[in-house]
């Protein structure tokens, strides 16, 4: 019986394990999305340049900025709550600190990217 238990808690592990690479990759999925939405804000601000009155295209533009930065916080947000709620065993998991510096880092580029639209 108890090598029964002792597979059964090796599943549990490896399944937990599966599921922070997972998040893992949810994550960097989210982030990739985040920087997509700045690229076509930059690729609106560009194609809409002789457009009249500007401040519609950079705008429209600065929508997708601000949607890229939430991206980047909702991904941290979510893969923190998942993290917390599992244990690594033989993954090891990102720390959430790199989780958070990496998006307050894309936030602030973002952020930084719209600046630059709204100064052209």
């Amino acid at each position: 019986m108890s090598q029964n238990n002792d597979l059964a808690e090796e599943r549990t592990d490896w399944a937990e394990d599966r599921t922070i690479l997972a998040n893992e990759r949810t994550f960097a999925g989210w982030m990739r999305t985040g920087m997509a939405s700045v690229a076509l804000a930059v690729g609106l601000r560009a194609v809409f340049a002789s457009f009249e009155p500007t401040w519609i295209a950079k705008s429209v533009a600065s929508i997708f900025i601000i949607l890229a930065v939430f991206i980047f916080w909702a991904a941290q947000s979510s893969a923190a709550q998942t993290l917390s709620r599992l244990n690594d065993n033989n993954a090891h998991a990102q720390p959430h600190r790199r989780m958070l510096v990496i998006s307050i880092i894309l936030a602030i580029g973002a952020l930084a990217t719209g600046g630059i639209l709204w100064a052209l």
